[in-house]
This record gives structure tokens, sequence and C-alpha cells, in this order.
């Protein structure tokens, strides 16, 4: 079997996107609650960074298929890990990066990969 490019590009891009949209509308459900009841910073900081991790496995998981679903989990982690960095960023007006994107980026592509195993198996692919 040949590996496909085009399709590889869109099953990544397809799941960075989707977890995207589901960050997006997760963390303004997430922004309310935090108005409501003022919780600690690193309640917060904690909570954003579970649902980046969520997403970036069941998004995976879901739209990634085939061979090579490690790498291509990877780096579907990845870019849905940079999307919703540039997503942010334009919506807050500038970027604001701290000590922990490059632990936050290296996390995402391994719970992509991991997702990503976890569908092929659930999917029974070999």
């Amino acid at each position: 079997m040949r590996f496909d490019l085009k399709k590889a590009a869109k099953e990544v891009l397809l799941a960075a996107s989707a977890g995207t949209v589901f960050l997006l509308f997760s963390a303004a459900l997430f922004a309310v609650a935090v108005r409501a009841y003022d919780p600690p910073q690193g309640v917060v900081t904690g909570v954003s960074f579970s649902l980046r991790l969520a997403a970036a496995f069941a998004f995976s998981m879901l739209f990634v298929k085939g061979e090579y679903a490690l790498f291509k989990g990877l780096a579907s982690g990845a870019c849905f890990c940079l999307l919703a960095l540039f997503l942010f960023a334009a919506i807050a007006g500038g970027f604001r990066l701290t000590w922990l994107f490059p632990l936050e980026l290296l996390a995402c592509a391994a719970f992509g990969g991991l997702g990503a195993l976890c569908g092929g198996k659930l999917r029974k692919e070999r």
C-alpha cells in the first residue's frame, strides 16, 4: 500500500480544525464559569491545559485513520496546538507565550499520537 500525502494532510488538518473549534466552544463555556465563580489562576490554567489535551486526543482518535496513524496523530496534535495558539492570539489581540508552551506542544502531540493509535485499535485497523 502506498502512502497518500494528500489524504494524510486532510486527516491531520481535519482533526486539528475540529479540535480547535471544540476548544473554542469549550473555552467559551469555561469563561462563563470563571466569571461566575472566580476560581484561582491555577485552576484556570489546569482546566485549559486539560481541555487542550482532551481535544488533541479525542479528535485524533476520531479523524486519523489508516497506516502511519501514530505519525499523523503526532502531526495533528502539534498542528492543533499551533492553530489554537494562533486563534486565541487573534481573539486576544496578541501572543502571550509562557515557558509552558513547549511542554504543551509536546503533550498535545503525544496525546494526538496516542489518540490516533487508540482510534486505530478501536476500528481494528492493522
